[in-house]
């Protein structure tokens, strides 16, 4: 380009004044191909932009102890995550969310949490040694206890010929139902009073429950689900006899038998009132 450019000035000399244009002309096209290359080079898409560890804490760390997620685990209702530990714990005085308040289970908000392996992956891949200064404490903590040190539990990637079996494993962790819940509910809704509106319908009207659970609790779980105001009241029929709020499920289930059951569901139907002023 040095040489062109020098070729162009000397024979401007002789040629005067368009000479000179041709020359400024052939600077210009340089800057611009200059100024084109280095816009193509700093949005080549094999490029990669860097950032900082700092920026990525809101989703790689547990709000509850402030550290780095270990055992990734997911509350069901809101897909907030925490650590397995703490967000245990946490439960063991409160059924609502940390982060939003939702509730997450009327009596057991344990039944509402999965383990978030593929989080959990990309954590111990983001933080250098954390999966192994994890392992290290496990270790110690048995050996102290005098325990037998469970084996690993690595990444998909660590032992690749055991994914399908792993994943198969845990769709059917996922799909476990408890033995506590021994209860079907099918939740019939027939109406509503005149003068009562702006209610939500009821989304869920297949509902596992535990057997001690209550008439009362059906009501809760209603109200919240449908977002009813307190001007109005839930009144639940099993079959033609309106049931009372402190009668248990099972009670309801062997008192009316099996005409109250379809497919083996105990059937409910619910409507909604005005409360006497």
């Amino acid at each position: 380009m040095d040489g062109t450019v020098d070729g162009v000035v000397e024979e401007g000399s002789t040629r005067g004044s368009s000479s000179r244009t041709d020359a400024s002309l052939s600077g210009e096209d340089e800057r611009r191909d200059s100024d084109h290359s280095q816009r193509t080079h700093e949005t080549h898409p094999d490029d990669e932009r860097s950032l900082p560890l700092r920026e990525f804490y809101p989703y790689i760390r547990c709000a509850l102890c402030n550290g780095f997620f270990i055992d990734a685990t997911t509350i069901t209702e809101c897909l907030h995550t925490f650590c397995k530990s703490c967000i245990v714990k946490h439960f063991f005085y409160s059924n609502r969310c940390p982060n939003c308040s939702i509730v997450v289970h009327q009596t057991q908000p344990l039944y509402s949490i999965r383990p978030d392996r593929q989080l959990q992956d990309i954590v111990f891949k983001m933080v250098p040694y954390l999966e192994e200064d994890e392992r290290s404490r496990i270790y110690a903590f048995y050996k102290q206890r005098g325990l037998d040190v469970p084996k690993p539990v690595g990444s998909p990637a660590m032992y690749p010929g055991k994914l399908h079996q792993r994943q198969k494993k845990d769709i059917q962790s996922v799909f476990t139902i408890p033995s506590e819940l021994d209860v079907s509910l099918m939740l019939e809704f027939v109406g509503a009073e005149k003068g009562i509106e702006n209610y939500k319908p009821l989304e869920r009207k297949y509902v596992r429950v535990s057997g001690e659970a209550t008439v009362h609790h059906v009501e809760l779980f209603i109200r919240r689900k449908m977002e009813l105001s307190q001007n109005c009241k839930v009144d639940v029929v099993c079959g033609e006899h309106l049931l009372e709020q402190y009668q248990s499920l099972r009670e309801v289930c062997k008192t009316m038998g099996k005409n109250a059951l379809q497919d083996g569901m105990l059937v409910l139907h619910f409507g909604l009132v005005l409360t006497a002023q």
